[in-house]
């Protein structure tokens, strides 16, 4: 686990950290995805979902896709997108629930200039840690978290502007 938290503390150039200081060692944001991943490869149904606080890994043998809503980040009683996804995760980070809680390692200060980054992936253990990493990169983590290999992206930045990748499974 520790191997994996400090993979994304290099990948991100120091933004993504799980010992700030202060905090003390806090890898939340890579164990709540690998735990969650870790039960959904014990399922053995052509058709789950298993939903995490919001983040979700999903399963469709039988190749009809699950609709995942993701949630405004201003509004909790609206969607910005609904994606379709056959078998993968889908990971969301912001503010929107627990205020500023995800810091820029670089600086110790919270990220202002997004306010959600989606990510998804083929398992929740990689779109859980993107998604936080890539939030901590502020507005740079978006074309990171994208090129990271099979990760799509949709973020909402603070002046309310969407980015996404051109292959991210939104539902039409």
């Amino acid at each position: 686990m520790l191997a994996l938290c400090e993979h994304y503390r290099v990948a991100t150039g120091g933004a993504f950290d799980v010992r700030l200081p202060g905090r003390g060692l806090d890898p939340c944001a890579v164990v709540k995805g690998w735990a969650v991943q870790g039960a959904a490869d014990t399922l053995t149904a052509d058709r789950f979902v298993v939903n995490a606080g919001g983040d979700v890994v999903v399963g469709a043998r039988s190749g009809v896709p699950w609709r995942v809503g993701v949630r405004h980040p201003l509004a909790a009683d609206r969607l910005c997108t609904v994606l379709e996804v056959g078998s993968g995760a889908v990971a969301t980070s912001g503010s929107n629930e627990r205020g500023d809680h995800i810091l820029d390692g670089r600086t110790g200060r919270p990220v202002t200039d997004l306010l959600s980054v989606t990510i998804c992936a083929p398992t929740l253990t990689v779109a859980d840690a993107t998604a936080t990493a890539a939030f901590a990169m502020g507005l740079d983590g978006i074309p990171w978290a994208a090129a990271q290999e099979g990760c799509e992206v949709y973020a909402v930045d603070a002046a309310e502007r969407v980015y996404r990748t051109p292959g991210m499974p939104v539902a039409v």
